[in-house]
């Protein structure tokens, strides 16, 4: 507890003291708020690092893949076996290396979106199926949908890539199998809330787990772009920082709650529509 403590004495005329009046003020959510704050002012001053980063090596990218892709189209490849021509692995790694510097700007919030009215309900429900293939068989998916919320104006397809995104990881935390609740329900954000969202009703998209769960170290430095608890090639780094960067440029909040031995939960708040509601 972060407390405030003030006291003042009461003395007699003989210099005793009769008695102490005192006040203790708890500044823990204060403190929690300036923690938030300053986690947010630093994920910005990072995301504009790795936008202006991101953006000039895609440039490059491009230049790299049409000089190797017109050389392959020009040369001569007469019985060229594709899993050795240096051409082709060339323009392999370079689109790999492309959709890194992709996930980069979604992080920095410079990607090109196409946002529209989404029914969140009818976007989970289509999804479900492919995320059931994506993860191991004993893990259970669970679908808790809200039919009176309103519609999201969000990019569908970005929509679909933070859902995946946020249910790999939630399954890497299930190494023994578990339950992964995709909840899209109505909510009140109070002044307990995050300190960059402003008081009001959302629509909110959580992805809660009962896997490993994190330390506040490790939480702290979640949404970093390349930060990843996983061993050498087994993850960039990328997939919570482009959630992150996703919902930003869609105008939307995103935090996470973890705490180790219990689960994980991730919190995405969108502004709803009031004239479009949802039907499940």
């Amino acid at each position: 507890m972060h407390a405030l403590v003030t006291a003042v004495g009461d003395v007699d005329q003989t210099g005793r003291l009769r008695r102490v009046i005192g006040f203790i003020i708890d500044h823990s959510a204060q403190k929690s708020l300036e923690a938030q704050l300053r986690q947010s002012q630093r994920l910005e001053a990072v995301g504009q690092l790795a936008g202006g980063i991101a953006h000039d090596f895609n440039n490059l990218l491009a230049v790299i893949i049409g000089c190797a892709e017109l050389m392959a189209a020009t040369g001569d490849r007469a019985g060229a076996d594709d899993s050795r021509d240096p051409l082709e692995q060339l323009t392999k790694a370079a689109r790999s290396a492309a959709s890194l510097t992709k996930q980069l700007l979604a992080f920095s919030r410079r990607q090109v979106l196409e946002p529209r009215l989404v029914d969140l309900n009818a976007s989970l429900r289509s999804i479900h199926a492919m995320l059931r293939r994506l993860v191991k068989e004993n893990i259970v998916i669970v679908l808790n949908l809200d039919p009176r919320i309103s519609s999201v104006r969000v990019d569908p397809g970005q929509l679909d890539q933070v859902i995946v995104n946020l249910v790999v990881n939630a399954a890497d935390a299930l190494p023994n199998g578990g339950r992964i609740t995709l909840s899209a329900t109505r909510a009140v954000v109070g002044t307990d809330g995050p300190p960059d969202i402003a008081l009001g009703e959302y629509v909110t998209l959580t992805v809660r787990d009962d896997g490993l769960g994190m330390d506040e170290e490790t939480l702290s430095r979640a949404f970093e772009p390349f930060f990843t608890t996983k061993p050498v090639g087994k993850g960039t780094g990328l997939g919570l920082s482009t959630v992150y960067g996703i919902v930003k440029q869609s105008g939307g909040h995103v935090w996470i709650d973890s705490k180790v031995g219990v689960g994980t939960t991730v919190t995405i708040c969108f502004a709803p529509e009031q004239q479009t509601k949802a039907v499940v």
